[in-house]
C-alpha cells in the first residue's frame, strides 16, 4: 500500500492507497518541518496517524509527503521520522507541496503549475521536476491573487472609503469586528494573513458588487503577470490548485483568456491527483 501526505501548518490530509484506489482517508494536525521541532512532528506521527492507520500501518511499503516547509535542509530530518514510524516502507519521499502540486495537476506532462489558496506560488515543471520557480514572496510582497492578499486589498479599501457603505456594514456585522479590531489583528496579532484569508469567503459571495469583482480581477492579473507569465511559456497550459482558485474558478478562467493563455486544470485539492500519479508510478 501507498501512504500520500499533502500537509499545510494547520492539516494534514492523508490517504492509503491500494490498486490504484483510496482505501482509506485521515486527517491530522499540520506537519511544517520548516517550524516545527523534530519531537512535534514525532507525536503527531505516533498519536494521531498510527493509530488511525491501525493494522494497515504494517502494509504500508511507500510513503509521499508533500508540504509546506519541506525545504532541501529539512527533508532529511522528516524522511528520517517517517522511516522511524513506519519501518515496514522501502520507499520514502518527502518534497515541497509544490511539487506535490505539479505533480498532481500535470502528471507527466510539461506544464505550469500553481498554487492559489491563503497564499499563491507557482513553478514550471518538466513532468519529472520542477526547473523554475518565481518566489512567491509572502503576502507583504508578493503572494499575488491569494486569500491573504484578496483580504489585504478588500479590508483596504474598505477602511479607505472605496467600498459601498451597505457592503462595509454587512461586512463589519457578520464578522463582529470594527475598523480598530481589523488593525490590531493585522499589526498586532499572530498570523495576520490567515485572519486576511478568512474574509474570502465573503469577497466570494459579493462579486457582484463591481468593486470587488475589479479588486479580485486585478489581483489575479497580478499573478498572472509577475508569476506564471515569468516562465515565458506560453505553450504550455497553466493549472491551478486550491480553494481560492476553485472557488473564483469562473473569474480566474476569463482573466487568463482575456490574457490570451492556455487554461488547463483548476482543482481544489492536489490528492486525487497525487494518488493519480503515484497509483501509474508502481
Amino acid at each position: 500500500m501507498i501512504l500520500i501526505g499533502d500537509s499545510g501548518s494547520t492539516k494534514t490530509d492523508w490517504s492509503i492507497v491500494s490498486e490504484g484506489k483510496a482505501v482509506g482517508r485521515i486527517q491530522t494536525s499540520g506537519i511544517n518541518p520548516f517550524h516545527q521541532e523534530r519531537t512535534e512532528i514525532d507525536r503527531t506521527l505516533r498519536v494521531e496517524v498510527l493509530p488511525a492507520l491501525g493494522e494497515q500501518a504494517g502494509g504500508i511499503a511507500q510513503i509521499y509527503f508533500y508540504g509546506a516547509g519541506c525545504v532541501p535542509a529539512k527533508v532529511p530530518i522528516l524522511r528520517e521520522i517517517l522511516t522511524e514510524v513506519l519501518p515496514h516502507a522501502r520507499v520514502v519521499e518527502v518534497a515541497s507541496d509544490m511539487l506535490g502540486a505539479a505533480r498532481a495537476l500535470c502528471g507527466r506532462s510539461e506544464g505550469i503549475a500553481c498554487i492559489l489558496g491563503t497564499g499563491s506560488n507557482s513553478c514550471l515543471y518538466d513532468g519529472q521536476e520542477i526547473v523554475s520557480n518565481v518566489s512567491p514572496l509572502g503576502y507583504i510582497l508578493g503572494d499575488e491573487g491569494s486569500g491573504a492578499v484578496l483580504g489585504k486589498l478588500f479590508v483596504g479599501s474598505l477602511l479607505k472609503g472605496q467600498l459601498p457603505d451597505e457592503l462595509c456594514e454587512e461586512f463589519l456585522r457578520e464578522y463582529a469586528l470594527t475598523p480598530a479590531d481589523i488593525v490590531e489583528q493585522v499589526y498586532r496579532k499572530p498570523l495576520p494573513n490567515r485572519f486576511l484569508a478568512s474574509f474570502s469567503p465573503f469577497i466570494a459571495r459579493h462579486m457582484d458588487v463591481p468593486a470587488v469583482r475589479s479588486l479580485v480581477r486585478g489581483s489575479f492579473d497580478d499573478f498572472l503577470v509577475r508569476n506564471a507569465m515569468r516562465y515565458h511559456r506560453t505553450d504550455l497550459p497553466i493549472h491551478f490548485v486550491g480553494s481560492v482558485a476553485w472557488h473564483y474558478r469562473e473569474l480566474l478562467t476569463q482573466v487568463l483568456g482575456e490574457r490570451g493563455l492556455k487554461i488547463g486544470t483548476i482543482t481544489p485539492s492536489p490528492m486525487e491527483g497525487l494518488i493519480q500519479y503515484h497509483s501509474d508510478n508502481v
